[in-house]
């Protein structure tokens, strides 16, 4: 019962954790092209042997980034009720939606085939693929990092008056609050327990119960996130920040010959993704 309440443990998407190593010291403006080369191309991938090479290339990026792979395992237990459910729906109605395949279960509107089963697997390795390639991301770049990053990308888009500073900080506020909400989440169903509530008593595949024992706490959740959002714009107005205000960076960007090396091998690892002829 007691990993029940260790939200934190469990979220590894918006940590920060400074290992030094050469995925940390990269430019985090070729990071963020080089990672989302590879989400795409997991998540274009459709065979098995590409999606095994996909979980084999991130397990190669935990350990280039000394982040220990059961830390990256540790983010995928939130998500499993969903890839069960999920998985659950694409088998049992999927295959009236394919025509190809061998049909091992027909009756009425459930239709299961090997192709839907295939759809199954792929989907739910390429759900964890993209969990880890995330969370790598942001265990090795932080909040400031991704920030910046994601301005000088975006910055000719501002010369079709697109809100590249706004955007980029609504997305890095919405990453770095998830861990502050996993927290917040932890410490109430603590609460929740101490006053008579039920958690972690149920199995983890009965998703119905475990939703209605999340009840209690939606409510106090939503109140904790409205006031953290009316705190920080009291601090960012204390600050006098200006939307939309021209601003310099103090820190300026440079790729070096790592960076390009670096990218090139995220190019290649997307291309063998996307094109190399998996027979399966």
């Amino acid at each position: 019962m007691s990993a029940e309440f260790e939200l934190t443990r469990s979220i590894t998407i918006g940590q920060y954790i400074p290992t030094g190593s050469h995925i940390h010291r990269l430019d985090p403006r070729i990071k963020l092209v080089s990672f989302t080369m590879l989400i795409i191309a997991v998540a274009i991938c459709d065979t098995y042997l590409g999606n095994l090479f996909g979980l084999l290339v991130c397990i190669l990026l935990f350990w280039a980034a000394k982040i220990p792979i059961s830390y990256g395992i540790s983010g995928i237990k939130p998500a499993v009720p969903f890839i069960i459910l999920l998985a659950l729906l694409q088998l049992l109605f999927n295959g009236q939606l394919t025509s190809g395949g061998t049909v091992y279960f027909d009756y009425r509107f459930i239709k299961i085939t090997s192709d839907s089963i295939r759809v199954v697997i792929v989907s739910a390795m390429r759900f964890v693929e993209v969990i880890f390639l995330s969370s790598v991301l942001t265990l090795s770049t932080s909040t400031t990092e991704m920030t910046h990053g994601m301005e000088r990308l975006l910055g000719p888009l501002e010369k079709v008056k697109f809100p590249v500073h706004a955007f980029c900080l609504v997305i890095t506020i919405a990453i770095r609050f998830v861990p502050t909400f996993a927290m917040e989440m932890e410490k109430m169903m603590k609460a929740q327990a101490s006053r008579g509530a039920e958690f972690g008593t149920g199995e983890w595949w009965r998703i119905v119960k475990r939703t209605k024992d999340m009840f209690p706490i939606i409510i106090p959740l939503f109140n904790f996130a409205l006031s953290r959002a009316e705190d920080l714009v009291l601090a960012m107005e204390a600050r006098c920040y200006t939307p939309g205000g021209h601003r310099t960076a103090y820190t300026q960007y440079k790729a070096a010959g790592s960076d390009v090396i670096a990218l090139i091998l995220c190019m290649l690892l997307a291309g063998i993704l996307l094109w190399a002829p998996f027979p399966y």
